[in-house]
């Protein structure tokens, strides 16, 4: 071999040994990374790498945890008047749509550090056919009656609160409504900041359970007759609401419901995306906040929802405060209606330590 050729190959064999080693040295920092990734990640939280989040990551509660949430009241505008309690139609914000509510103010003397408050969250009505000032007006009434704020909330698109009506099981808004309600009423002159509860009805114990698991502030969460709370629970019971229309096929919350089914499967307790949007997986944090209600009754939502939570929370060394009654059907009518009252605001003025 002549000196000119052997001189192209000693240069090609050194250009090939530095590429080499260069590529080589690249896959030995990013395994390293990896590792330094993998071995970082908490227990209880699905990562969410950028630039592909893990779909529908928007819905787990560390997601919701992440999130940054301030609002206001927006108006205040007196409704009805009696001697325990005045009633203001009001609003506030929230992901900067307009929420609707309902705010009763008791009449008694206000306490130095302000009112407890109640942020009451309804059940599914019709989106279409729901308005502020009508359904569960006993439920306010009673709990204002007893020195409460109440602030009930009409859930965005419902009435004529800004935004979509998406369903409360496979979306992340209601939470955000509520979490929303809570920051506005802190940032009044009249309710005590550390007196703050949440009061929810049927499809709201999803919506008060994810909420209570997210901001670990709230001291206290009432659930009646309340659903979905592993959501292995709702493939297994479903919901008998006669009410409910469901949107068309491949639709909003049912096209959302089928994407995440096609990705992760049927709801199971080896999914990490499964156990991480479900409010069970965080009973160890919200049990003790949690106050459950539920007549066996009940045809719309099964007991069992309430049951299982009970049983989870006591695998855990905790227990959750339950009330079972026979009768009242889904919104607790009649002597269980009374009891669950006086059993829930005794709840409420424990947590908040209120003689």
């Amino acid at each position: 071999m002549d000196n000119k050729k052997l001189n192209v190959f000693l240069y090609t064999f050194i250009i090939g040994v530095i590429i080499g080693v260069i590529i080589a040295g690249y896959s030995i920092y990013q395994n390293r990374n990896k590792k330094i990734l993998k071995s970082t990640l908490p227990k209880k939280v699905i990562s969410s790498p950028s630039p592909t989040p893990l779909p529908f990551y928007e819905l787990t509660i560390n997601s919701l945890k992440k999130r940054d949430y301030t609002s206001s009241l927006l108006s205040q505008n007196l409704y009805s008047r009696n001697d325990s309690f005045n009633s203001y139609l009001s609003s506030y914000t929230s992901d900067n749509l307009k929420i609707n509510a309902l705010l009763t103010i008791p009449t008694s003397k206000m306490p130095e550090k302000g009112y407890p408050a109640i942020i009451f969250i309804h059940g599914y009505i019709p989106p279409s056919q729901y308005k502020t000032t009508q359904k569960y007006i006993a439920y306010v009434n009673s709990f204002a009656s007893q020195g409460f704020v109440v602030f009930k909330i009409d859930l965005r698109g419902h009435g004529g609160s800004e935004g979509q009506a998406n369903g409360a099981y496979f979306s992340p808004n209601y939470v955000i409504d509520t979490l929303s309600a809570y920051e506005a009423l802190k940032n009044t002159d009249f309710v005590d900041k550390n007196s703050i509860g949440l009061w929810g009805h049927s499809m709201a114990g999803n919506i008060v359970s994810r909420a209570l698991a997210v901001n670990n502030n709230i001291k206290a969460g009432v659930i009646w007759a309340g659903a979905v709370y592993t959501y292995i629970d709702l493939f297994e019971y479903g919901i008998g609401d006669n009410s409910y229309v469901p949107p068309p096929t491949l639709t909003g919350r049912r096209r959302t419901r089928q994407e995440i089914i096609e990705i992760y499967g049927q709801a199971n307790a080896k999914s990490l995306f499964w156990q991480e949007i479900a409010p069970s997986t965080y009973v160890d944090e919200i049990g003790l906040r949690l106050q459950l209600h539920h007549p066996v009754d009940d045809t719309v939502v099964s007991v069992e929802y309430s049951r299982n939570l009970v049983s989870l929370a006591k695998e855990k060394g905790i227990d959750i405060s339950y009330f079972e009654y026979k009768t009242g059907g889904h919104n607790l009518t009649g002597t269980t209606f009374n009891r669950a009252v006086a059993e829930s605001v005794k709840f409420y003025k424990t947590k908040f330590d209120i003689e």
